[in-house]
């Protein structure tokens, strides 16, 4: 094993992780950035330095807007590593991290603070027929288009809720490329629940504008647009074929090769339970975030969390946070006079006050349905990896499974190669309906690592002692 020493380890190169090396970085702080991808930019600015679409200006002018973050980051000097995965990370500041390509390997970083800034991931979805090949997530969808310049060759179905489904349906509209519907599962009463919130929203009227521009857009391209879809099954022998919904008390039917799904985003917080942070379930945005201060430190010292993974508020939030996170972490690598530190904090604080306005009115908008967060239908696969049904769940719970860590030794159940991020949600939402008890009550798996799959040849073979990177001693 080899390792190396630097003073910050940031993890994640999008919007907050680009943020926070800048400012420590600028201050004098040593550091290390890695990123699994093979440009920074991170899911929301995916590529932006090397689009392969020949007209990058579809996906729209907040896509290109990081382009200047991305050339900052890059002429900065800051030592980046990318296509490395960090897949452990302990209390005392030590990550493992296997890097790949010609030189790859795998050595063990030891830092004097780490910043994490994974980001979100997509909420789980789980309708009947949600496995089915044809079936996707928008994000990975929008993943595919970015990286790959690949789109949908058929007209496809969306489905779902929250501001990503609408922002993609746009930018395939902006492609040229035709929509076969957009079905929105938001539930019948929710406009009334988020008025209240309108006034507060006021005060970001660019956010306003922006998904006013996009339902437009939408409306004027001719989209078929069902409101308050209340069931969703995707049917198929092989691959999807079809769409069934429920609306307005009538069933339908769509023929369709191609659906792509979406019920919003939740904070990625696998790595930040690996090591051992408090989390608080977010009763607003119906998900776990790690607990931090206001300058975005967990309960384990040292240890930092920035951007959409301590909480969903959008790129241009996350960025102002990885600054306010910056300028912590060179008040205390590099002793940063805190009279400096607050007043350069100051300007970002009211910054990122703006950007959070929109969110009460949002979370109450895009609040997932219940019949899609916890699946009526007992045949409803939960867990993808290990095909964990909702009725299993049930069952489990019935014969005294109060958690979702029991779930686990009963079926394997978050088990599987994703590690519990795409079940583990909706096992603690069906546990708590069973037992009448609240998620926060029924709890989340233990995650151990590796935190994403590695194989034993990559763990065995050591990154090169060379540049900094130093033989580690034989432990005792």
């Amino acid at each position: 094993m080899t390792e190396k020493q630097v003073d910050l380890l940031v993890i994640g190169a999008g919007p907050a992780g680009m943020a926070t090396a800048l400012e420590a970085h600028r201050r004098g702080v040593d550091t290390l950035v890695l990123d699994e991808n093979p440009y920074p930019g991170g899911q929301i600015y995916r590529n932006v330095s090397h689009s392969p679409l020949a007209n990058p200006g579809v996906l729209g002018p907040d896509y290109l807007r990081g382009r200047a973050l991305v050339d900052a980051f890059t002429r900065s000097g800051i030592t980046y590593w990318p296509q490395t995965l960090a897949w452990q990370i302990t209390p005392d500041k030590r990550a493992s991290v296997t890097r790949q390509g010609p030189d790859g390997g795998t050595l063990q970083i030891a830092a004097r603070a780490i910043a994490l800034t994974g980001g979100a991931q997509e909420r789980p979805f789980p309708v009947p027929g949600w496995t089915l090949p044809g079936v996707m997530g928008v994000g990975a969808a929008q993943t595919l288009l970015k990286a790959a310049a690949l789109a949908p060759s058929a007209p496809a179905v969306l489905a779902g809720c929250g501001p990503l489904l609408y922002l993609f349906a746009w930018q395939l509209l902006q492609a040229g490329i035709e929509i076969r519907a957009l079905l929105d599962t938001t539930a019948p009463g929710t406009y009334r629940t988020a008025l209240p919130h309108l006034p507060g929203a006021l005060r970001a009227p660019a956010y306003l504008a922006k998904g006013w521009k996009m339902l437009r857009a939408i409306r004027h391209a001719g989209v078929e647009h069902v409101k308050h879809v209340q069931s969703l099954a995707l049917r198929g022998t092989h691959r999807v074929e079809a769409v069934e919904y429920e609306a307005a008390g009538r069933m339908h039917r769509l023929t369709t090769p191609l659906v792509l799904l979406h019920q919003g985003v939740i904070p990625n917080t696998q790595i930040t339970r690996s090591v051992g942070c408090d989390h608080v379930w977010d009763e607003a945005q119906l998900c776990w975030r790690p607990q931090l201060d206001v300058w975005g430190e967990t309960s384990v010292a040292d240890i930092f969390v920035a951007g959409d993974g301590g909480g969903i508020a959008g790129a241009l939030a996350a960025e102002v946070s990885g600054r306010l996170v910056g300028l912590q972490l060179a008040h205390r690598l590099v002793g940063l006079d805190s009279a400096e530190r607050d007043a350069a904090a100051s300007g970002p604080r009211a910054e990122l006050a703006r950007h959070l306005a929109i969110r009460p009115l949002l979370d109450a908008l895009y609040r997932p349905a219940d019949p899609f967060r916890r699946p009526p239908a007992d045949d409803t696969i939960v867990c993808r990896c290990e095909e964990v049904t909702a009725g299993d769940i049930r069952a489990m719970a019935k014969l005294g499974c109060v958690g979702p860590n029991q779930t686990k030794s009963f079926s394997r159940c978050g088990m599987g190669p994703c590690q519990g991020r795409f079940c583990g949600l909706t096992v603690a939402e069906l546990l708590a309906q069973a037992h009448g008890t609240t998620v926060p009550q029924a709890g989340y798996y233990r995650i151990r690592p590796p935190i994403k799959p590695i194989t034993l040849g990559e763990v065995a073979m050591a990154v090169p002692a060379d540049g900094g990177i130093e033989r580690a001693s034989f432990p005792k």
